[in-house]
């Protein structure tokens, strides 16, 4: 159960100014799962009970909390509206003795549906509002299922009139201008906004306008888990009217915390400066990947993990992530060697497995690829060996892979990273096979320096261990598929660190190929990464889904025709 934390400052304690009013505001950062209604019910009931034990006059949660968010098209089945408002009726019910809550649901008023916020205290709903601005950009498509309220005005709450702002509504002015001009005091803002890089940034510079525009303190309450390709990082936070950070969660963790809150002269103000340490940059992108490789792994239910250690740097990567996410106990890791397979290869993965604890086996497949090549030979009489024999070793590794995954109930890893997505340099049905990939919006550049940090640090959740656990020499090494003889992946693509900045520019910019060419780039490799970005299409639309950490991942945020004649020059 979700621990209930103070800022330290007890309820009712003097202070050295006497307020005009007070309350203890429980912030509840925490991970729902969509779809189960229920058991986001039962959390709700918990942490309203831990609250109500520590002295709280509110409890705030996330953005369609009882849902889980984003709920998708399964919020337009009657059946589940029903469920969501069977279990607020619910809730309300239980609020006699306090807390009141503060909490998200979809909500159906004359036959419309709505992203909604409801008040429950003494017993019932006392107030109801809905969500205005509905995004429908990069990973949003709220407008495909909801109705925009109308322009909010503030909701009484024991004297006290609160702005309730839903996630969006505080990206323009217009929300927040209404309900500062109708007398709110305070504004409490529900949140399920996902993680990508940079993303503090920006949502610090929101909140500083709308304080500023307002001159009203906001309480910024963010959901934390995974849901499918979309990591929710929590880093709920307070702003006082001066912009003064005065609350501050930590990123990637459940929490729930009490807030004090006081009336003076000029306003509301958040006492106790309770500032949790928030990760960013790399190590962000990093418990991000576990944040979302765990709750995939969880949340569906499955007893652990599969993945092929290839001795390579990507496989090595994702078993770290999937230690430090579910433990070493539900790893598996398993190499799959061939006549390629180099003895550096072979003793850097059996090094990583030692490292991270996991269970490792190995199997050789020669018998696979020679028996497929047998059954081929018929047909490919008379041919060059080419690409298509590489392939089957990928093809049989991931048949092997499938097959221990259906016998024992553990989900494959698969382990592919941006750049190879990007340029189609994986092989379907082969080394694409799995259920989910926690790097699969990492860039290969990307993957290198994670596998370094991971070396020296790790996120305080992490049920790895401490320490070196990648090789300083398999992160050295030139990457290479192991395919053919002294195969290197620079023989077919360009260096990473030059691939990678075009294919940044081509993917999460937009740039054009002539403006990629005026940045200093080969025209020739430019015009090349290009034409592989364009006809890899179909391949990434089979895909396993995987975490969202940039601006731009394949997935929700680029939804590209297959069928596309579309070329630049």
């Amino acid at each position: 159960m979700t621990t209930v934390l103070t800022t330290g400052i007890a309820p009712g304690a003097p202070e050295t100014d006497a307020p005009v009013d007070t309350l203890f505001i429980a912030v509840a950062q925490l991970n729902p799962t969509v779809g189960d209604v229920a058991g986001n019910l039962d959390l709700a009931r918990r942490t309203s009970a831990g609250a109500r034990d520590a002295g709280a006059d509110l409890v705030v949660f996330p953005e369609l909390f009882i849902a889980g968010y984003p709920p998708e098209d399964l919020v337009l089945k009657p059946a589940f509206q029903q469920a969501c408002r069977a279990a607020i009726e619910t809730l309300a019910a239980e609020t006699t003795d306090g807390p009141a809550l503060l909490i998200g649901a979809p909500w159906v008023e004359e036959g419309k549906l709505y992203n909604s916020v409801l008040l429950l205290e003494n017993g019932g709903i006392s107030a109801v509002r809905h969500k205005v601005d509905l995004p429908n950009y990069g990973v949003f498509d709220e407008k495909r299922v909801f109705t925009p309220g109308p322009l909010p005005g503030p909701i009484p709450f024991k004297g006290v009139r609160l702005g309730v702002p839903i996630c969006e509504d505080i990206w323009g002015a217009d929300v927040v201008e209404c309900l500062a001009e109708t007398g709110a005091e305070l504004l409490i803002v529900p949140n399920g906004s996902p993680y990508r890089q940079s993303v503090y940034a920006e949502r610090e510079n929101v909140a500083v306008a709308r304080v500023v525009e307002s001159h009203l303190p906001l309480l910024y309450v963010n959901q934390v888990g995974g849901q499918d390709e979309l990591v929710f990082d929590g880093a709920s936070f307070a702003l006082n009217p001066d912009r003064f950070l005065a609350l501050q969660f930590p990123g990637f963790m459940e929490r729930v915390r009490i807030s004090k809150w006081q009336r003076f002269e000029n306003g509301w103000k958040c006492l106790g400066a309770n500032l949790a340490d928030r990760i960013e940059g790399d190590e962000a992108d990093y418990a991000a990947c576990v944040l979302g490789l765990r709750d995939y792994v969880n949340k569906n239910r499955f007893p652990g993990v599969v993945l092929g250690l290839s001795g390579g740097i990507d496989s090595a990567i994702c078993a770290a992530m999937a230690v430090d996410a579910l433990g070493p106990e539900r790893v598996h890791c398993i190499m799959l060697p061939y006549r390629y397979t180099s003895e550096e290869s072979l003793a850097d993965a059996a090094a990583v497995a030692q490292a991270l604890f996991v269970r490792y086996d190995v199997l050789p497949i020669v018998a696979g690829v020679e028996g497929m090549e047998a059954a081929l030979a018929p047909l490919f009489e008379g041919t060059q060996r080419d690409v298509t024999e590489e392939n089957l070793q990928s093809r049989v590794r991931g048949a092997l892979l499938m097959s221990v995954s259906n016998k024992f109930g553990a989900m494959v890893v698969t382990t592919g990273n941006k750049s190879e997505m990007s340029t189609g340099y994986a092989t379907l049905y082969g080394d694409m096979n799995g259920g989910y990939n926690p790097i699969k919006d990492l860039y290969k550049t990307q993957v290198t320096r994670l596998s370094r940090l991971r070396n020296r640090w790790k996120p305080a959740d992490a049920l790895g261990p401490d320490g070196v656990v990648i090789p300083d020499s398999l992160i050295d090494k030139p990457p290479t598929a192991e395919l053919r003889e002294n195969q290197k992946d620079e023989d077919s693509l360009p260096p990473y660190a030059v691939l990678d900045a075009i294919l940044e520019r081509l993917v999460e910019r937009e740039h054009s190929v002539a403006q990629i060419i005026a940045d200093g780039f080969n025209a020739a490799t430019v015009t090349r990464v290009e034409r592989l970005l364009n006809i890899a299409e179909y391949k990434r639309r089979q895909a396993a889904p995987g975490v969202k950490v940039t601006g731009r991942n394949f997935g929700r945020d680029r939804r590209y025709p297959i069928t596309n004649r579309f070329r630049e020059g």
